[in-house]
C-alpha cells in the first residue's frame, strides 16, 4: 500500500493532483478543499493515499492531511458510500464538520455533496453517529482510535465539555454545529449554553 507522496506537483486541477516521486508521476484524485490547498506545479507536496483496487481499476486518493485520509475511509465504510462520494462529501466538509453532522443527526449536511442524496446522508449519519458521538464525548473525535480522524478543535472540544456538564453528545453537537467554528472554545460553549438551556 501506498502511504504517501512527496514530490514535485506536475499537474494540478480541482480533482486531480499528479505528482512525481522517483521519476514517477502517479495520478491523485483529490477532493476540491485539497486541491486548492496544495502549492502550484513546480513546488513539493505530499500527499496521504488510499489505494483502491478493484477488478477493473486501481486508483490513488490524496489528501493534505492525515484526518482528511482517515475520514475518507470512515466515510467509504459505510455502506453505499464509494471514493466518489466520500471526495464528493470531503470537498464540502471537513473532516470536524463530518463528525459533527454525523454526531447531530444532521443528514442535510451531506446533502451539500455532489451526488449525496437524502437516503444516503440519513444511512450516514445513522451508521456514524455512536461512532462519532463516542469520540467527540470523550474529547478523542472517534470512537475507534487511530482508523479515523479525532477533531481537536474548538467545536470538538466544545462537545467534550457540554458532555461533561451532563448534556447528551447529540444534542451538545446539534448546539455547536449551529455556532461559528472560528470562535474560541469558551464563547462556543457559551453560546451552546445559552441554547441548549432554552430547549
Amino acid at each position: 500500500m501506498i502511504d504517501c507522496l512527496t514530490g514535485k506537483i506536475l499537474k494540478k486541477t480541482p480533482d486531480t493532483v499528479v505528482i512525481s516521486c522517483g521519476g514517477i508521476g502517479f495520478a491523485v484524485q483529490v477532493p476540491a478543499a485539497t486541491g486548492g490547498s496544495l502549492p502550484a506545479p513546480g513546488r513539493e507536496a505530499t500527499l496521504y493515499t488510499v489505494m483502491n483496487v478493484t477488478e477493473n481499476d486501481v486508483s490513488l486518493y490524496g489528501f493534505a492531511t492525515e484526518d482528511q485520509r482517515a475520514c475518507f475511509k470512515m466515510l467509504t465504510a459505510v455502506t453505499g458510500v464509494g471514493p466518489k462520494a466520500g471526495l464528493a462529501i470531503l470537498s464540502v466538509m471537513t473532516p470536524e464538520k463530518v463528525a459533527l453532522a454525523a454526531s447531530s443527526g444532521d443528514h442535510k449536511a451531506f446533502t451539500k455533496a455532489s451526488g449525496v442524496g437524502p437516503k444516503l446522508a440519513q444511512r450516514i449519519t445513522l451508521e456514524l453517529k455512536d461512532k462519532v458521538g463516542k469520540g467527540l464525548a470523550s474529547g478523542t473525535g472517534f470512537a475507534s482510535g487511530a482508523d479515523v480522524p479525532a477533531p481537536a478543535g474548538a467545536p470538538a472540544q466544545a462537545v467534550a465539555a457540554l458532555v461533561s456538564l451532563g448534556y447528551n453528545t447529540s444534542d451538545a453537537a446539534q448546539a455547536v454545529a449551529r455556532i461559528d467554528e472560528d470562535l474560541p472554545v469558551q464563547e462556543i460553549i457559551k453560546i451552546a449554553l445559552r441554547s441548549l438551556s432554552r430547549t
